[in-house]
């Protein structure tokens, strides 16, 4: 027995050495064990990589609502051609503060993509976005462009959208108060609608500290159609929530393509979201679903959202906390996390069980 142990002792020593001396190796020689491990995963760069805007086709449209011009951009891989299959639509909302294209289709040179049109465009998405009424190029009227028009403006939009793809049926994505917009359109349109994602929204708006602090304001907004909108405006929606979760430079980035806009923009969602909260009934949101928060996001509380969501009466729906990011989840550090979420819900395989809704 004793001499069988200690052949054993040998054996596991003998059989130990080279992988204790690997140890040591990797230990002392990093760069060379390093050389002897697979490849490694993507780098962050390459996640953020800017797409081949060579092979993105684009193109302006206008959309009447009334008196009022709301203008209107579409991104697609290539130009559509007649009897060609279609693409799935998703329609951008834009938020409070900024208009469409450089929420949604931002160049931030030398600093990887933060288009999210060109992103969900090279996914073989038709990607679709609007001003909504006295912003960007669109009417600047003497309303205030509340939520309750924001809807308006998207019914406007979808006409022009079904007559140049022949759809009936679109994904919604909104931020912010772009996020109440689709969710009240959604609200008196539900036929129109496959799949919404609401990011950076709020439901009644309590514990929230941006808002709170808004309402000091309500009486202006009141009186007010239009509030200022500078530099330094834009700036604070980077660092009012938590500094460090976007990139330097941004607002620079952002004030460049707006303030040759309009030094102003309108009061009617700021007014809404501190005096008429809530503005979306989940339980007339029939869709599916995708809640997307960021850690920091001071326009709303998770318990709040968490209240909104588990009303949803659809159950494919998903919520999800973006680590790292405050409001702004698509100028955020970690917009590539933003990307993956969306494309997985709006990619989800249908089910199967014979339960499913007819």
């Amino acid at each position: 027995m004793a001499k069988n142990s200690g052949a054993s002792r040998r054996a596991f020593i003998k059989g130990t050495i080279p992988a204790i001396a690997g140890g040591w190796a990797a230990l002392r020689f990093p760069a060379e064990a390093l050389a002897q491990r697979p490849a490694a995963m993507p780098s962050a760069a390459a996640d953020i990589a800017p797409v081949d805007e060579r092979k993105i086709w684009s193109k302006e449209y206008w959309a009447q609502k009334g008196n009022v011009k709301l203008n209107m951009f579409r991104k697609r891989t290539n130009a559509p051609q007649p009897g060609q299959a279609a693409l799935p639509v998703l329609i951008l909302a834009h938020g409070s503060s900024i208009a469409s294209r450089a929420s949604y289709d931002l160049k931030f040179p030398g600093h990887g993509e933060y288009s999210l049109m060109n992103k969900f465009a090279s996914y073989g998405y038709d990607v679709w976005t609007l001003d909504f009424e006295g912003y960007g190029r669109s009417t600047q009227t003497a309303g205030n462009s509340d939520i309750a028009s924001g809807v308006e403006d998207l019914k406007a939009a979808v006409e022009v959208i079904s007559k140049e793809t022949g759809q009936q049926r679109y994904h919604f994505f909104g931020e912010s108060s772009g996020a109440l917009r689709a969710g009240a359109y959604a609200m008196v349109q539900p036929q129109r609608i496959n799949r919404l994602i609401f990011a950076a929204t709020t439901y009644t708006g309590e514990g929230s500290s941006t808002l709170a602090t808004r309402a000091q304001q309500v009486d202006f907004y009141r009186a007010n159609n239009r509030r200022p909108r500078d530099k330094a405006m834009i700036s604070s929606i980077f660092t009012r929530d938590k500094a460090g979760t976007s990139e330097p430079g941004l607002d620079e980035a952002i004030a460049a393509v707006e303030l040759p806009l309009g030094d102003s923009v309108p009061t009617g969602t700021y007014l809404d979201m501190t005096a008429n909260m809530p503005i979306n009934d989940p339980a007339k949101i029939l869709a599916p679903v995708l809640m997307l928060r960021g850690e920091y996001d001071g326009n709303s509380t998770e318990i709040d959202l968490l209240n909104m969501y588990r009303k949803f009466p659809n159950n494919d729906k998903q919520y999800v906390t973006i680590a790292g990011a405050a409001h702004s989840l698509v100028y955020s550090w970690n917009r590539h996390q933003l990307w993956h979420y969306m494309k997985a819900f709006l990619e989800l395989p249908p089910r199967l069980d014979a339960l499913k809704p007819a």
